[in-house]
């Protein structure tokens, strides 16, 4: 009974069924919400934009050597050392001193299609057709062809996103709260420390380390040390710790806590450049996941302070350390996120390629279009090599890997493979040790020997992944729960 329940489970679920899912939902919703994110494309020309609409692809397709232009299967590209890829086209308004003008689609590159996705040729072919097409019916699927190799995208594990995770340092004495605030692809590392003698400071990205909190909260809307103070909760650790740091400021103000801030971030600059500096840091890269406008300040510092009131009380030794190695705490990155995010990465350079190819016509004297100014290579090779090296965005490394062929148990276990982006030559040895919450997600005896034992694994063959909400669905959860008064 056992093995008939085993096999009709197998059958019903495949074992790369989280790839190809969210392979799918990158195509169905991941390439519209990156087009969505960056709006539109301004280049260095007075009142002349570039308005982004739709995005779509089509099933792929070769250009041969004469220009024709036919379909392509999966076969055939590993025959032919291609590339098993679909053309994406992209709506583009021209918009000339605020008059839009007549939407152009434009061709912007090729997107490697993945094996038995939607778009793919072979997807919901039945046996005997696929083995017309010379294609193994029992191949999974849930790789690409680039270059006619077959490549595979490993699920990254990471800390999970916006959310607050506290650990000490019982060595130094220091406490220390994170959040790892995700926005639009763009990933800050915020952190308040509590040093040894009670300091409390505030590090993120593109501001001066270790800064003093106190100043911060004032911009955020707390101008005043009373303020301040009654933002906190009533617990005597805290309200010491930060009786302590009000001591400590220099600043009593709005405007020299601003001020403050611009001279760490912009020394020997004009005042008003330091300010308008100071603006930018803090609504730009202090906890980006909140809001990235004025108006969203408030709600940063709601979370700077429950980021303080952790870090104090874990200090305090009233609550534990989060775990980090617990799965709660881990979220896996499959490879429609993955594709998402080398995506957006290959499209800025795709902008910065429009704006150069407009100036360039311009001070020729050229007529612009959206046409002649999009070059599809600058899109498609970054895509490509990215595949066909490993060398994905932010340094990582070994992505993207060659397929395992030896045999078809190899091959399935190389689909659901998981790899950590810690590195193999420091010892962690916590992150390495078999955590009670992998039960049932990962298998565990599954992993290579030396410097990669457990920082590679594999999934559980009855795990099953989760695809993460979509950008528009988390901002109808929010508004729901504002809608009841849920309280932040």
């Amino acid at each position: 009974m056992r093995k008939e329940l085993l096999s009709y489970y197998i059958r019903q679920n495949p074992p790369v069924q989280q790839h190809l899912e969210s392979f799918n939902r990158f195509v169905d919703k991941g390439l519209s919400e990156v087009i969505r994110s960056i709006g539109s494309i301004e280049p260095g020309i007075e009142g002349y934009s570039f308005k982004l609409g739709k995005i779509r692809i089509e099933q792929p397709m070769v250009q041969e050597a004469d220009g024709s232009r036919r379909i392509i299967m999966p076969m055939e590209a590993r025959m032919r050392n291609l590339t098993y890829a679909s053309p994406m086209f992209l709506e583009i308004i021209p918009t000339i001193s605020g008059i839009e003008r007549d939407p152009e689609e434009v061709f912007i590159g090729e997107l490697p299609i993945m094996v038995k996705s939607k778009p793919c040729h072979l997807h919901g072919l039945g046996r005997n057709e696929l083995i017309d097409y010379g294609e193994d019916p029992l191949d999974p699927g849930g790789y690409f062809i680039v270059n006619g190799t077959e490549k595979v995208l490993v699920s990254l594990e990471d800390l999970v996103p916006n959310r607050i995770i506290v650990s000490s340092d019982s060595a130094k004495g220091i406490v220390n709260a994170k959040v790892f605030s995700t926005r639009f692809g763009f990933r800050a590392r915020c952190s308040v420390d509590r040093t040894k003698d009670g300091k409390l400071q505030l590090t993120f990205p593109a501001a001066p380390p270790s800064m003093p909190v106190v100043p911060f909260l004032r911009i955020l809307g707390l101008k005043t040390d009373k303020q301040i103070v009654e933002a906190f909760t009533d617990n005597p650790y805290i309200r010491s710790d930060i009786l302590y740091n009000l001591e400590l400021d220099t600043t009593k103000t709005y405007d020299e806590a601003l001020d403050f801030i611009g001279k760490k971030a912009a020394p020997g600059q004009a005042k008003d450049f330091r300010l308008k500096r100071a603006e930018i840091l803090i609504d730009t890269y202090l906890l980006p996941h909140l809001g990235t406008e004025a108006d969203s300040r408030m709600a940063k510092a709601r979370y700077l302070i429950s980021m303080l009131e952790r870090t104090i009380l874990v200090a305090n030794k009233k609550i534990a350390n989060d775990d980090r190695d617990h799965y709660m705490n881990k979220r896996v990155k499959l490879p429609g996120e993955l594709m998402q995010e080398l995506f957006r990465y290959a499209f800025q350079f795709l902008i910065k390629d429009v704006t150069y190819q407009v100036e360039r016509s311009v001070a020729r004297g050229r007529r612009i279009t959206a046409r002649t100014a999009i070059r599809p290579d600058a899109l498609s090779d970054r895509i490509k090599y990215a595949l066909a090296t490993g060398n994905w965005i932010a340094g990582q490394t070994g992505v993207s890997q060659m397929l395992d062929r030896t045999n078809f148990f190899a091959t399935s276990s190389h689909l659901r493979r998981l790899i950590s982006p810690l590195s193999r030559r420091h010892p962690h040895f916590k992150a390495r040790d078999l955590h009670g919450t992998q039960w049932g997600k990962m298998c565990i005896a599954e992993t290579p020997e030396g410097p990669s034992c457990s920082l590679v694994k594999n999934f559980a063959l009855m795990s099953e992944v989760s695809l993460p909400p979509a950008a528009s669905d988390e901002g109808a959860v929010i508004r729901f729960l504002r809608q009841r008064e849920v309280k932040e």
